[in-house]
């Protein structure tokens, strides 16, 4: 990520922030995090870590009581263009029935994204405040009544969203690109695989990108949500609600639905979910080969952000996915 220019001092400290032991970078965002509230108009009680990922996530409480959720982009790269668009998104499928959203919150600027200079990690850092849902995160185990109700969120996602037009001071990725306009740290000088395995990775995006060429030759792009699982849904009082819209872009619906399919584990689940789906429009069409290669597709993606990213516990997955990747990648192009 490209460090602004006159900061000279953060460009000395930037890549120990990130080799820190990862309590000691949640403390200091924390401390950072109170930082980025003094835009808003909030007295504030107390500030909580709850999620140190791809982003760092606060729970905020005011001095009413009243909770929210602040997210400071510290592993992403998402830009503010970006992040105006999910906001504008989030706004449009606050008037659509049967989906429930956080509501962003303005900072006293009257500006959604608030964007600070971090210091310790030598960048200028993006970040946004949500309204609190209630409820738990669904997270590994959705059930297949939960799993349903996304199919019927996601399908209403769809069909109210194929005309959504973005603002004009926003802009989001397209996936019809293969990195999804992400950095390529597979394929690239920056690829730290050795030259067996990045011909294998290489021979499957062949695949990968005439098949998805097709695929939108035959279908019109559409925002969409990109990173349906549990861990971004709330189950409060027999109702689905979705979260974390940091991954938005202009897709398919078919994307959309391959990732969320990618996180579940049996075939009833997948069923649940489609038939939520179809209780609400057609799926999109599409053959068995179509969504075998998004669902690898979907696996890439997340290995060349493990190589991206970071986050030192994400890190130290990659030995085991490299390899179990590359053992998919086989039967992939086998067949």
């Amino acid at each position: 990520m490209r460090i602004p220019d006159g900061f000279g001092y953060y460009r000395l400290v930037s890549a120990n922030f990130f080799e820190l032991p990862e309590s000691e970078q949640i403390s200091e965002l924390t401390n950072f995090a109170s930082t980025v509230l003094e835009s808003y108009e909030f007295s504030i009680k107390s500030i909580e870590s709850i999620n140190y990922e791809y982003n760092a996530t606060f729970k905020v409480t005011v001095a009413d009581s009243t909770n929210y959720a602040l997210r400071i982009n510290i592993n992403s790269p998402r830009s503010a263009e970006n992040i105006r668009a999910e906001v504008a998104w989030v706004h449009f499928l606050e008037n659509v029935d049967g989906i429930l959203t956080p509501r962003p919150i303005a900072n006293r600027f009257g500006k959604f994204v608030t964007t600070v200079a971090h210091a310790h990690s030598g960048r200028e850092l993006n970040c946004i405040l949500y309204s609190w849902l209630d409820g738990e995160e669904v997270s590994d185990e959705p059930t297949l009544k939960q799993l349903h109700e996304l199919g019927q969120a996601m399908a209403r996602m769809h069909a109210s969203s194929k005309d959504f037009v973005l603002p004009n001071d926003s802009t989001l990725p397209s996936f019809q690109d293969p990195f999804w306009e992400t950095e390529d740290f597979l394929l690239s000088d920056k690829s730290k695989l050795n030259s067996q395995d990045k011909d294998l990775i290489a021979a499957a995006f062949k695949e990968i990108i005439s098949r998805t060429d097709a695929l939108y030759s035959r279908a019109n792009p559409q925002i969409i949500h990109a990173d349906l699982h549990g861990w971004n849904m709330k189950w409060h009082n027999d109702q689905l609600s979705i979260f974390d819209f940091d991954d938005s872009g202009i897709g398919l619906p078919i994307q959309d639905i391959a990732t969320a399919l990618y996180y579940l584990d049996t075939p009833e689940q997948d069923e649940a979910l489609l038939n939520g789906y179809k209780s609400v429009r057609q799926l999109p069409p599409h053959t068995k080969a179509d969504l075998e290669m998004l669902l690898i597709h979907r696996r890439l993606m997340l290995l060349n952000y493990l190589y991206e990213t970071n986050n030192q516990e994400h890190q130290e997955l990659i030995p085991t996915y490299l390899e179990e990747t590359l053992r998919r990648l086989r039967v992939f192009l086998n067949n």
